[in-house]
């Protein structure tokens, strides 16, 4: 078969390139509860969690309605040299976003005007006041890898002045973007500890504005189920589809990454393997613990990420330690700097009430790690005696 689909866990996920689990749902809350509220929120989640390809799908459903400036930091590094270089990248990169949207050829000449070196925060302010005047329709702004700044003092500004302005047109003094959407793995109030992981975590951000973001964003079993549903009728396995799909969701708990490796390792390197010779044996629960196996072991991303971050933080590691090895439990607060921490980047829960490691995936690639250091630490220790 050609030109065939495939799972994917790489980048974002395209509809007729790959199989997906349908976020139609998600996005339309999303549009729901938030956009259409005129909500400012951040998209706040863990490293491979899907934001991309939501934050794809909200744009196309968005564009339906709305003026819509999609931009990303993921390359922006030189945009935050000085304040003028972050305001004249940001007006740059809105620009570009602009060519997808019909707007007034007014409001687009607005936007296209070059900022003056002087006062360049103001000056944008201004310039977003009669953009958005001139449009005739709301202006949504959504920036993905908010994270990706590199100096956090000047998207601190920024973030101050779209807060000004959100208050402003409240009060109707001010015209600005209708709906602002952030999304990244640092939650706003916690960007400090990107570039010092020692630090507090500080909760007096200027993004104090924002509306909590509930979506579940996990995949379901449901939801898994029916992207099953359409890779069998494309290859007719004969799986369990409903069956298989509760197993996948036993090891992941909906973790989009997860989820998707799974599956791409069950569709493509157990295949034709000797203990899984065709799709129908690699289909099954069998097919799922090989695939599970290969996970734990890496190297993938995810994995990588995650060692990275337990060494940064001390108490994390502790917390995990002393939830795997000892059984102890922590009541789940989220002011509490490691559970903050864990729950940020995926790996901590909130079940029953206490710190859950988020998933079996999870328990056994760390379980594995600091086993496997603990072992090397002894022998070592040993051949010192």
């Amino acid at each position: 078969m050609h030109n065939r689909r495939r799972f994917n866990t790489t980048g974002i996920c395209i509809p007729g390139i790959h199989y997906m689990v349908d976020i139609s749902a998600a996005v339309e809350q999303i549009t729901r509860n938030y956009v259409e509220n005129g909500e400012y929120f951040t998209i706040n989640r863990a490293r491979q969690f899907g934001k991309t390809t939501t934050i794809e799908q909200l744009y196309a459903r968005l564009k339906q309605e709305y003026v819509v400036c999609s931009i990303s930091f993921e390359s922006a590094d030189d945009c935050f040299a000085s304040l003028y270089t972050f305001a004249q990248g940001f007006v740059n990169k809105v620009a570009v976003a602009l060519e997808d949207n019909a707007v007034a050829r007014e409001a687009a000449d607005i936007w296209e005007e070059t900022l003056p070196r002087e006062l360049p925060v103001d000056s944008l302010n201004r310039k977003i006041t009669r953009f958005c005047k001139a449009c005739g329709r709301k202006v949504v702004l959504m920036i993905d890898e908010v994270d990706k700044s590199s100096n956090n003092q000047i998207f601190l500004s920024f973030l101050g002045l779209l807060r000004e302005k959100y208050l402003a047109q409240a009060a109707g003094r001010d015209r600005t973007f209708w709906s602002v959407i952030l999304a990244g793995v640092y939650d706003i109030k916690n960007l400090k500890l990107k570039l010092h992981p020692d630090e507090e975590p500080k909760y007096n951000s200027p993004w104090n504005i924002a509306s909590d973001f509930t979506v579940d964003m996990s995949f379901s079993k449901d939801g898994i189920a029916g992207m099953l549903f359409d890779y069998e009728q494309d290859y007719h396995t004969g799986m369990n589809i409903d069956e298989i799909a509760d197993e996948i969701y036993s090891y992941t708990k909906g973790y989009p990454y997860l989820v998707s490796f799974i599956c791409k390792n069950m569709d493509e390197a157990t295949a034709e393997s000797d203990e899984l010779p065709d799709r129908k044996s690699s289909w099954s629960k069998a097919g799922i613990l090989n695939a599970v196996r290969q996970l734990v072991k890496g190297p993938n991303a995810l994995y990588d990420d995650m060692i990275k971050h337990v060494e940064e933080y001390p108490e994390l590691r502790e917390m995990l330690e002393n939830i795997l090895f000892a059984g102890q439990e922590y009541p789940y607060h989220e002011y509490d700097k490691p559970v903050s921490i864990g729950k940020m980047f995926g790996f901590l829960v909130n079940r029953d009430g206490n710190v859950a490691v988020a998933n079996r995936i999870f328990e056994s690639q760390l379980y594995d790690y600091f086993l496997a250091e603990e072992t090397r630490k002894n022998i070592r220790k040993k051949r010192q005696e």
